[in-house]
C-alpha cells in the first residue's frame, strides 16, 4: 500500500515537473518570438561599415558578412576561396534556434562550398559559425557571427506596370496567330551604317500584353512570348551558356515599390527553357540584372530584400524599413550562392539622395537601388546605384567598396559633363572606359537623358567625358534605360519608359530609331545576332479571296531562317500537294493561290529550298 502511494506521489511529481517544463518552454518560445518578431527600431547597419568578408589567416571569403545584421533566415553559409575538401568541423549555432546540423555542398568551380543548414534560422537571432580550413600542412580554426534580419513582407496585388488602353493601331494583329498582340513598331529613322542583328526588348505598361520580344531593323516581329496572369518580363538579351547562344530574361511580378519578385529564364535557340534561376538563400530574383559568366557557368543577379530598420539617423522612423538591394553570384550548376553583397553593410544610409521622411513598412526606404552589376577582368565589380547617383568599384577579394564615382559622397574628381543622376546600366569596355545610361532624373537634374562613355584614371581618381549621345527629340527617362556598344562601334540605346530605341554612329549621328506604340516601357534594349529554330509547327490561316482565289497566311513565331513559304492544297489533310509559294515577307506572309481547295497547309523553306517545318492542315 505504501509502495503504491509512493508510486502515485512520484507520478504526480513527475507530471507536475513535466507540466512546469512545458509551460517554461512555451514561455521561453513566446519570449523569443517576441524578441525577434517585434524588433521595432532594430539596427540594420553593422557597427563597422564596409568590413572585409575575408576571414583573417584563412584565405576564404564568407557570407553572411561577419558582423552583418541583414541576413535572410534561409541563408546558407558560403565559403569562397578554398576547395570543399579543405573545410572541416563546421558548426553553426543560433542564439534562439541553437544547433544547426547541415551539409557542406561544393561549388562546381572547385573553389569553395556552402554549408546548407537543415532548418531555417529565426529572424532577429545572432548566429555563430565555427570551423577549420586546411592551409598547406596547417589546420586553421576560424569563427565569425552575423545577425538574421527581420524581413518585411510586401503585400497587396498592385503592380508598377499599369497597361494603357489599346488603340487598334497600337498593337499588331495576325491572321495565323490571332491571339498574339505585341506592340506595333514605327521605324522613324533608317540610315546607312547600321549594325546587323535583331532588336531585343521586353515591352510592358503599354497598350499590348507584356512579354519578351524580338523584332528586326525593318520593324518586323521575329518572336513574342506573350505573358498573362499578371506576369511581366524585363531584360531580354542574348548571352552564352554552356558554349551556346541563349536568350535570357527576368519574369515575375513588379510591385508598386519598383523591384521584381520572380525568376531568371534561360532559353535555348529553340525557345525551350533549359534553366530557371530564382534568387539564392530563399529569395526571389529581382528584375534589374542577370549576367552570365560563360567561362565559370556562374551568374550575377540582383535581389531586393525589404527588412526592418531604424532610420532615425537619416530622418526616418525608428520603426521603419529599408530595401536592401543586394547582388548574388550563383553557381548555375548547383544553384549555390558563392557570394552575396549587401549595400547596407558597405554604404552609409546617409549617402542616399532619396529622403527617408515618409517611409512606411509597406514603402521601405529604397536608399541604394542597385540596378547593374559588371564583373571586371580582375575579379572586381562595377555597380550602379540609382538612389545614390553613383557608381561603385567593389574589391573582388574582400567585398569592400574601394571607389565611389559620383554622388554627393564620391571620392573621384568628376570632369565637366561626367556627373550622373539616377543612372543605370554601367559597364566597362575592354579599353577600360565605362559606359552608362544617365537618366538625369527624376527629379530632373539634367535637361535630358544621355548615354555616356567615360574615362576613369585610377591613379589620379579623375573622370573625364569621352562622348555623349542624346536624342534629337529630348527624352527624359525618369527610370530604366540601357547603353550597348555594338561590334561596329555604334552605340545602341534603350530609353526605358520613353518608347524609343536608337542607334548612333560613334560620331553621334542617328542611324536608326524605332518607336514602340503608346507609352510602352522596356527596361533595357539590345541589338544582337540571333538564330531561332522553334520546335512545333508553323501556323496557317486561310480564307476566300477575290475571283475564286484563296488567301493563305503563314507564320512561325521565332523562326529566323525562313527564305520562302510553300502552300500545299488538296481535298483532304492527307492528300496535299504544292499549289503556290511566296517569298518570306516578315512575321506573317500572305500568299494568294488560285482556286479554293478544301484544305491547305504551309511549309517553311530555307534558302536552299529545304523544308524547315510543315503546318497542320486547315480548311481553305
Amino acid at each position: 500500500m505504501l509502495f503504491r502511494r509512493g508510486l502515485i506521489l512520484l507520478g504526480l511529481a513527475l507530471a507536475l515537473a513535466a507540466a512546469t517544463t512545458i509551460v517554461a518552454g512555451a514561455n521561453r518560445i513566446v519570449a523569443e518570438n517576441a524578441a525577434y518578431a517585434s524588433n521595432s527600431g532594430r539596427q540594420c547597419v553593422p557597427n563597422h561599415t564596409n568590413a572585409s568578408d575575408l576571414l583573417p589567416g584563412t584565405g576564404i571569403q564568407v557570407n553572411p558578412l561577419p558582423g552583418s545584421l541583414d541576413s535572410p533566415n534561409t541563408t546558407q553559409i558560403s565559403f569562397l576561396g578554398a576547395p570543399a575538401a579543405t573545410l572541416s568541423h563546421i558548426s553553426v549555432t543560433g542564439s534562439y534556434s541553437h544547433g544547426h546540423p547541415g551539409r557542406l555542398a561544393a561549388y562546381s568551380q572547385g573553389d569553395g562550398a556552402s554549408f546548407l543548414p537543415a532548418k531555417p534560422f529565426r529572424p532577429g537571432e545572432s548566429v555563430v559559425v565555427r570551423g577549420r580550413v586546411k592551409r598547406g600542412s596547417r589546420s586553421v580554426p576560424f569563427a565569425f557571427s552575423f545577425t538574421v534580419a527581420v524581413r518585411v513582407p510586401i503585400t497587396g496585388s498592385g503592380s508598377l506596370a499599369t497597361a494603357s488602353a489599346a488603340k487598334p493601331s497600337e498593337t499588331l494583329h495576325f491572321h495565323s496567330e490571332a491571339s498574339l498582340h505585341p506592340p506595333s513598331i514605327d521605324i522613324a529613322t533608317s540610315a546607312p551604317g547600321q549594325e546587323g542583328g535583331d532588336i531585343f526588348v521586353a515591352p510592358y505598361a503599354g497598350p499590348s500584353p507584356p512579354g519578351p520580344m524580338i523584332f528586326d531593323s525593318r520593324g518586323n516581329l521575329v518572336w513574342f512570348d506573350q505573358l498573362e496572369g499578371g506576369q511581366e518580363a524585363t531584360n531580354l538579351r542574348v548571352q552564352t551558356y554552356e558554349g551556346r547562344p541563349v536568350l535570357t530574361w527576368w519574369q515575375g511580378r513588379i510591385p508598386p515599390q519598383g523591384f521584381g519578385e520572380g525568376e531568371e529564364f534561360i532559353d535555348n535557340g529553340s525557345y525551350q527553357t533549359i534553366l530557371r534561376v530564382a534568387g539564392g538563400n530563399g529569395m526571389p530574383a529581382d528584375l534589374h540584372e542577370f549576367r552570365i559568366d560563360p567561362a565559370e557557368d556562374t551568374a550575377l543577379l540582383t535581389v531586393f530584400d525589404p527588412i526592418y530598420c531604424d532610420l532615425s539617423s537619416v530622418g526616418g522612423p525608428a520603426d521603419g524599413a529599408v530595401t536592401d538591394s543586394l547582388f548574388q553570384e550563383i553557381d548555375l550548376k548547383t544553384h549555390l550562392v558563392r557570394r552575396e553583397w549587401h549595400p547596407v553593410d558597405h554604404v552609409p544610409l546617409s549617402h542616399s539622395v532619396e529622403p527617408a521622411g515618409g517611409v512606411t513598412i509597406q514603402w521601405p526606404y529604397d536608399f541604394f537601388h542597385l540596378n547593374s552589376i559588371y564583373k571586371r577582368p580582375d575579379g572586381s565589380f562595377l555597380l550602379s546605384s540609382r538612389d545614390t547617383s553613383a557608381l561603385y568599384l567593389i574589391d573582388g577579394h574582400s567585398g569592400q567598396v574601394v571607389e565611389q564615382i559620383g554622388g554627393p559622397h564620391g571620392n573621384t574628381k568628376l570632369g565637366p559633363g561626367t556627373s550622373t543622376a539616377f543612372q543605370h546600366d554601367a559597364e566597362e569596355l575592354p579599353n577600360g572606359q565605362i559606359t552608362v545610361f544617365d537618366n538625369g532624373g527624376v527629379p530632373m537634374v539634367h535637361p535630358q537623358s544621355r548615354a555616356l562613355v567615360l574615362s576613369l584614371n585610377a591613379k589620379t581618381r579623375t573622370e573625364t567625358l569621352v562622348s555623349q549621345y542624346v536624342h534629337s527629340t529630348p527624352l527624359k527617362s525618369g527610370s530604366q534605360g540601357s547603353m550597348q556598344i555594338l561590334a561596329n562601334g555604334n552605340i545602341f540605346v534603350g530609353w526605358g519608359p520613353e518608347p524609343y530605341v536608337s542607334e548612333y554612329s560613334p560620331a553621334g549621328a542617328l542611324v536608326w530609331d524605332a518607336i514602340l506604340a503608346g507609352k510602352t516601357n522596356s527596361y533595357r534594349a539590345y541589338r544582337s545576332p540571333w538564330t531561332g529554330t522553334p520546335t512545333g509547327s508553323p501556323s496557317v490561316a486561310a480564307g476566300a479571296g477575290p475571283s475564286g482565289t484563296t488567301d493563305v497566311y503563314a507564320s512561325w513565331n521565332g523562326a529566323t531562317t525562313i527564305a520562302s513559304w510553300q502552300v500545299l492544297g488538296g481535298s483532304s489533310p492527307s492528300a496535299l500537294s504544292p499549289v503556290g509559294s511566296g517569298a518570306f515577307a516578315g512575321f506573317e506572309t500572305a500568299i494568294a493561290i488560285p482556286g479554293q481547295p478544301p484544305y491547305v497547309a504551309v511549309q517553311a523553306l530555307d534558302a536552299a529550298g529545304g523544308v524547315l517545318g510543315t503546318s497542320a492542315a486547315v480548311s481553305g
